[in-house]
């Protein structure tokens, strides 16, 4: 299963991907488009680790989650319709 992370900040949000190298190199951490998230977690098989910058707490929203809460913290964006 794919994990983006939202980081949730007093300015704004945005998403990002930690992608794993090989070997001994370190692992990247990319910003990833709103748009992308959506499409692969209306397909099923995605994760989202929503992160509160300030307060320094996590939430995990599957696809299976509450819907309100998928609403609550990702948007209309995140739900089937």
């Amino acid at each position: 299963m794919k994990r983006y992370t939202k980081v949730i900040r007093m300015t704004g949000y945005y998403f990002t991907k930690e992608f794993e190298k090989k070997k001994h190199h370190k692992n990247k951490v990319r910003e990833i488009k709103e748009d992308t998230v959506a499409k692969f977690f209306l397909e099923g098989d995605t994760e989202v680790l929503v992160y509160f910058w300030e307060s320094d707490r996590e939430i995990l929203i599957t696809p299976e989650s509450n819907p309100e809460d998928i609403k609550r913290y990702l948007g209309e964006k995140f739900l089937n319709k």
